[in-house]
């Protein structure tokens, strides 16, 4: 029988920061393989979003579920283990690390050798290491850096220290996969790649998808939902072409007339 849970439902999350309301009643349910957006203007509480999913911060109240898991309390290592996984607007690589052992770091979060199985080198242990490197391997060549799986990862141009921070979180095997402004940064080319490439990992890994994005190109285009946040409130949400036409949107979003606006969310 099929789970008709969303992979990811957060209910009322509400969070403040002394007397600043960071986020306030925010509800979302990302499907399983889904590719849902998280949009808004700068300072709007999106990445305190990720945050409190996450576990980096708690919420003062609501519910965050996995399936069937509740995660509220947990820590970010327990949630990253249940099975969410997140990258990070401002790139947060090992940078003296090679590629591949910044994969092979993550994918640690599955292991079952344990300490002492990897200071005594059993079979056990030494068989989950192969499986380990095999599988980051595997990991960096669908996201097209094998060939640098033994360069630093600081010395990456700044297109593939991307896909290596996704390669990072699809070794922790989620179930969910949250991608903060995955193309910040980009040209069109990388962009471009880079959206055949968020498109692919949801079937090819099964996993939902939740994306924080300022190309509103790129959100209107892959996304199936689109939930809008001003001021940590949720002013919109729904299918891409209704956000487009939505007035709130247009107004608190974009914050320019109404005619240029409506032009450039459909742009």
């Amino acid at each position: 029988m099929t789970d008709a849970r969303p992979a990811l439902a957060a209910k009322g999350l509400s969070l403040a920061f002394g007397g600043l309301k960071a986020v306030d009643g925010f509800s979302i349910s990302v499907p399983a393989r889904g590719l849902c957006g998280l949009i808004g203007p700068n300072g709007a509480g999106k990445t305190t979003v990720f945050n409190l999913l996450t576990g980096v911060y708690q919420p003062d109240a609501g519910e965050i579920m996995l399936g069937g898991l509740r995660l509220n309390g947990q820590k970010p290592s327990a949630i990253a283990r249940a099975g969410l996984a997140r990258t990070f607007q401002n790139i947060r690589l090992f940078g003296e690390l090679s590629v591949l052992d910044n994969i092979r770091t993550a994918a640690g979060v599955r292991a079952k050798s344990g300490l002492w199985r990897s200071l005594l080198r059993t079979p056990l242990y030494l068989a989950e290491e192969a499986a380990i490197v095999e599988r980051s391997m595997d990991l960096l060549a669908v996201l097209g850096i094998a060939h640098r799986a033994h360069e630093q990862s600081k010395s990456l141009p700044y297109g593939d220290q991307r896909r290596l921070e996704i390669a990072r979180a699809l070794a922790t095997e989620p179930k969910v996969l949250l991608l903060d402004e995955p193309v910040a940064g980009m040209n069109t080319i990388e962009k471009h790649e880079m959206r055949g490439l968020i498109e692919s990992l949801r079937e090819r890994f099964e996993v939902g998808i939740l994306l924080i994005e300022h190309d509103m190109g790129l959100v209107m285009d892959i996304c199936e939902e689109i939930t809008v946040l001003d001021h940590g409130v949720t002013i919109a949400s729904g299918k891409p072409e209704s956000i487009q036409q939505d007035p709130k949107v247009i107004e608190a979003y974009l914050g320019v007339p109404e005619e240029d606006a409506a032009a450039e969310v459909a742009s």
